[in-house]
């Protein structure tokens, strides 16, 4: 709920900032400010993102041994049972 009041409030923003810049109204030097601050944002979510997919492949690869030593301990059980 609040992110999507906090889009519509920036989408807004935005809307306004596009008329202002039509009528030349925004100094260059504003824009370039945030388009850095953009780009900085984009930077630090996409090293989060990439850092937290790591995680999960780590944590996948776990999860993929504890599976393997799993079937492996069945198939044991199996031929043992079957031993007997």
């Amino acid at each position: 709920m609040l992110k999507e009041i906090i889009k519509k409030i920036t989408e807004w923003a935005l809307e306004k900032e596009e008329e202002a810049a039509k009528q030349c109204a925004i100094p260059m030097e504003e824009i370039e400010k945030q388009l850095k601050i953009l780009q900085e944002k984009k930077e630090e979510l996409q090293k989060k993102c990439e850092e937290q997919l790591n995680e999960l492949d780590q944590l996948i690869k776990r999860v993929e041994k504890i599976k393997e030593l799993e079937v492996q301990r069945c198939k044991l059980k199996e031929n043992q049972e079957k031993k007997d």
